[in-house]
């Protein structure tokens, strides 16, 4: 696929946050730059940039879809109660795979972790109520 601006744009606004953003998000990003952008081109190419391997997509649930800026290994923690996503850090994947491997024998190629739990604005939010 040749590199648009649009796709260019679409693909920096991405990479450029970490709070996995839904499409919706990157349109209206994306709007501040190329007005006349439709939600539409911005759906395709976050579908193209996924199939691409440039952004990872991440289905959450019955929550709108996601996606991230590191499409490498790595795992998520995602917010029962507001549907935030953050990354977890990377010392537990190094320490997982290690241990995976080492018990079952599997060379691990890649994989795909979530956690799930409460973030710290939710648990403010229900420890004033």
């Amino acid at each position: 696929m040749r590199n648009t601006r649009q796709r260019q744009v679409v693909l920096d606004i991405v990479r450029n946050t970490s709070t996995h953003p839904t499409a919706d998000w990157v349109y209206e990003q994306a709007r501040q730059v190329i007005p006349n952008i439709s939600l539409g081109t911005v759906y395709r190419l976050l579908n193209r940039l996924h199939e691409e391997g440039l952004v990872a997509q991440l289905e959450v649930g019955s929550r709108k879809a996601r996606f991230d800026g590191n499409p490498g290994d790595h795992q998520h923690i995602v917010c029962e109660k507001c549907g935030r996503i953050a990354d977890v850090p990377d010392v537990i994947d190094a320490l997982a795979t290690q241990r995976i491997e080492q018990t079952t024998g599997f060379r691990v190629s890649t994989h795909r972790v979530e956690w799930f739990g409460v973030c710290p604005e939710c648990q403010a939010q229900s420890n004033r109520k």
